[in-house]
C-alpha cells in the first residue's frame, strides 16, 4: 500500500510541476476520453461521430494553416490522459477523443479505421492523421492494418467490433 501511495504522490507532483496550460489540456483530455467512452457505448460509432460534428459546427482549418506544435501538444495530452487517467481506453476511444479535441481547436485531423485478419480473427484499429502523418500511433500502422481508403464519414454505416486493440 505504501509503495502504491508513494507512486501516486509522485505522479501528482510531476503533474503539478507542468505548466498550467498543459495541466488544463490533460484534464480536458481525461474528460473527453470519458465522454467519448460513454457516448460510443450509448450511441454507437456513427451517431457519436455525427453528434460531435454537429456540436462543433464550423469546419476546421486546413492542416497547412495549423502549427504542428498545437496538434502535438493535444496528442501528448490525450496520451497522458490515457496512461494516467481513468480506465484503459481502447484505440477507438483514444482516437475519437483526439480527433474531437483537434477539431475543437480548429485542426483538421482525420479519423481512420483499418482492419486485418490475424489467423481466424478479424481485428480493427483506429488512429488519427494530420496531413498524412499519423499522430497517435506508429507511422507504419498502414503496414499492419489495411486502412479504409478515406477518413470515416459520419454518414457511413460500419460495424466495429466491441473491443478494439
Amino acid at each position: 500500500m505504501t509503495e502504491r501511495f508513494n507512486r501516486l504522490v509522485e505522479k501528482w507532483r510531476r503533474f503539478r510541476r507542468r505548466p498550467a496550460n498543459e495541466r488544463a489540456l490533460i484534464l480536458r483530455a481525461i474528460l473527453f476520453l470519458q465522454i467519448t467512452r460513454i457516448a460510443l457505448r450509448v450511441l454507437g460509432f456513427r451517431q457519436c461521430k455525427k453528434k460531435i460534428e454537429n456540436l462543433l459546427g464550423s469546419h476546421p482549418r486546413s492542416p497547412s494553416a495549423v502549427p504542428l506544435e498545437t496538434a502535438t501538444k493535444i496528442t501528448r495530452a490525450v496520451r497522458s490522459a490515457e496512461l494516467h487517467g481513468l480506465g484503459t481506453p481502447n484505440c477507438l476511444e483514444r482516437s475519437m477523443a483526439l480527433w474531437w479535441m483537434l477539431r475543437r481547436a480548429g485542426i483538421a485531423g482525420e479519423l481512420h479505421i483499418g482492419a486485418r485478419k490475424s489467423g481466424s480473427r478479424f481485428e480493427a484499429h483506429a488512429w488519427v492523421e494530420l496531413a498524412g502523418e499519423v499522430l497517435n500511433d506508429s507511422a507504419d500502422v498502414h503496414i499492419h492494418y489495411a486502412r479504409f481508403d478515406a477518413p470515416i464519414a459520419a454518414s457511413e454505416q460500419i460495424q466495429v467490433p466491441r473491443r478494439l486493440t
